[in-house]
């Protein structure tokens, strides 16, 4: 007699298998739900009240961020980004810093497209300056910050987006110059696979996509995966704030990231790459941490230092560059990001 119970097995590891590598921030968000539920049962509602409410409060901005990510894959706006890398240093270094800063482009596709520019020939400096402002602000990330922690927060932000990618790009290009940084790709790092596609051959943008069945399809697709990835993240990231603020006591962070000098500023630097998990949901638990006395130029320095080298970026980085260009960008994203937070804390206190 066939046992038919054998495949049962295999179903649990696949379906294991598939929530583990397609929605471990789902899993995370029930895990923590169900240790609240067993450790502290009267936190559970707060908690729940807590998200639910967030999450109706930033909703107009997650509603622009989802139409503009949807708008810039429908149309095919993202490839523009090629044009930034023609003309003089300046100019090509100026005008990657601008579109790291304002593409939207997934943290996903930014690694292909790198590798893409540099197996072409781009020049090194442009690169880097798109490298460091890619991960700091987009358009989405604008309106979320702005709903977040602020009007003036977002535009510091940007700006500083552009002024890392503005930095690094000059100092790589002083490096190069002077003789070093030459082929900065490992060995057996290809062209950029589907990045390189986009470097190669841009296409001009269809603004009225709605005309093509396609792109309309695009549209809706770019706009349910945007949605359900802002959803899982900022949902996981308003239930952490709601433990952070009943669990950790304010008096600890305003002494630990509050006062004056430079130590909460330099702290929150260094504390930014390892605890920075995702930029969306850095977000509220920056603005929880401000709300209990943390330094507005430790946050931001916090934002910076994690958005540029949070440990899945770094690990990207080091996968595609030699150690020494590695060691530069952590050069320069840790001392720019310290640098931020230290001139926007200075424009808080004027």
């Amino acid at each position: 007699m066939t046992d038919q119970t054998l495949p049962r097995p295999r179903l649990w590891a696949s379906a294991w298998a598939y929530i583990w590598r397609k929605e471990r921030v789902w899993l995370a968000f029930a895990l923590i739900v169900s240790a609240i539920a067993l450790l502290d049962p009267a936190q559970l509602a707060p908690s729940f009240d807590k998200v639910t409410a967030s999450l109706l409060s930033v909703a107009p901005f997650l509603a622009a961020s989802i139409l503009i990510a949807a708008w810039a894959g429908a149309t095919g706006a993202d490839n523009l980004i090629a044009k930034a890398f023609t003309g003089a240093p300046a100019m090509m270094i100026a005008m990657g810093a601008l579109a790291g800063g304002l593409s939207p482009f997934c943290s996903c596709g930014v690694i292909p497209l790198i590798a893409a520019f540099l197996a072409m020939g781009v020049p090194l400096a442009p690169v880097m300056a798109f490298w460091l402002a890619s991960p700091l602000m987009d358009p989405s990330m604008f309106a979320l910050t702005t709903g977040v922690l602020g009007l003036e927060f977002a535009i510091a932000k940007t700006l500083i987006a552009l002024g890392m990618g503005v930095l690094g790009g000059t100092v790589v290009h002083m490096v190069v110059r002077a003789g070093g940084l030459a082929a900065p790709l490992r060995e057996g790092i290809g062209n950029g696979g589907c990045g390189g596609a986009k470097a190669r051959n841009p296409k001009p943008p269809v603004w009225a996509f709605w005309h093509e069945p396609a792109r309309l399809t695009k549209f809706r697709t770019e706009g349910t995966r945007t949605f359900l990835f802002l959803l899982k993240w900022m949902s996981l990231a308003f239930l952490l704030e709601s433990l952070m603020l009943a669990y950790i006591p304010a008096e600890m962070v305003t002494q630990t990231l509050g006062g004056a000098g430079l130590a909460p500023i330099g702290i929150a630097t260094l504390v930014g790459v390892p605890a920075y998990f995702n930029g969306y949901a850095a977000l509220p638990l920056i603005g929880g941490l401000m709300a209990q006395g943390m330094l507005g130029g430790a946050g931001m320095a916090f934002l910076v230092a994690g958005g540029v080298t949070s440990l899945p970026a770094a690990i990207a980085v080091w996968a595609l560059v030699k150690l020494r260009v590695f060691a530069l960008y952590i050069a320069i994203s840790l001392g720019g990001a310290f640098a931020s937070g230290l001139l926007f804390q200075f424009w808080l206190t004027l």
